[in-house]
């Protein structure tokens, strides 16, 4: 009661507990989600994900100009010489070691275009 004097003296209304907190089963909400706790255990809550969800990283562009031969311990890669086709170092030509099947004319999207592979059959000393 002395509450709700000292709001009144000040200009303000008074709310009474009871009346702004809503009643759930005869109990307040905080009551309600401690005795639901506590009785029962809850399933722990998985977050969903997307399924068939694609994420692409950001690739450049390059075209295959020109083969310039086997390398690597087996001959399993291919060095080439390709042109970038977009971004920030379009129309460089960079020699890359490529796996697998490429041939003249084909696009390859590099990730990266600020470095190159050696030059094959230099640097053996």
């Amino acid at each position: 009661m002395t509450e709700k004097k000292a709001d009144k003296k000040e200009g303000k209304e008074a709310v009474a507990p009871a009346a702004a907190t809503p009643v759930v089963g005869g109990k307040k909400p905080q009551q309600a989600q401690s005795a639901q706790s506590a009785g029962q255990p809850q399933a722990p809550q998985v977050k969903e994900e997307v399924k068939g969800a694609v994420f692409f990283t950001f690739a450049v562009p390059a075209r295959v100009e020109e083969i310039v031969g086997r390398t690597g311990t087996r001959g399993e890669a291919t060095q080439i010489r390709c042109k970038v086709l977009e971004g920030r170092d379009a129309s460089k030509v960079l020699r890359r070691n490529v796996k697998g099947p490429v041939q003249i004319g084909d696009v390859l999207m590099l990730r990266e275009t600020e470095i190159e592979a050696r030059p094959l059959n230099q640097g053996r000393k």
